[in-house]
């Protein structure tokens, strides 16, 4: 496992309230599956930003294969779905794999 990499939080149906909803300050959620070539793209960019804004912003990912009930919840039904939550509310998404501009402006914005 890389460094980078040791930043982000693997989440689960089951721990997605404890560690998403109860958590204060900025997360920003990654919906993805091992078959999606874009959730392959967008993967280290993420793990980037994990590093550069680590102790201000959180970055975790659901597998929606293995967690659909999450997904079902937030309404994902096509990814790359990155979700922002701000002190355990959904402020924003953003679909696709997006450039490291456009999320690092979605972080900043937030948390402004």
């Amino acid at each position: 496992m890389s460094t980078a990499n040791s930043q982000t939080v693997h989440v689960t149906d089951d721990n997605f309230t404890s560690e998403i909803e109860q958590n204060d300050g900025l997360v920003l959620v990654d919906f993805w599956a091992t078959w999606c070539g874009p959730c392959l793209i967008v993967a280290p960019v993420l793990d980037q930003l994990a590093g550069e804004y680590a102790g201000r912003a959180k970055v975790a990912k659901v597998d929606v294969d293995a967690n659909q009930r999450t997904a079902m919840r937030f309404n994902v039904r096509s990814i790359p779905s990155i979700l922002f939550f701000k002190n355990g509310r959904h402020v924003d998404t953003v679909v696709g794999a997006v450039p490291k501009a456009t999320l690092e402006g979605k972080i900043k914005q937030h948390l402004a």
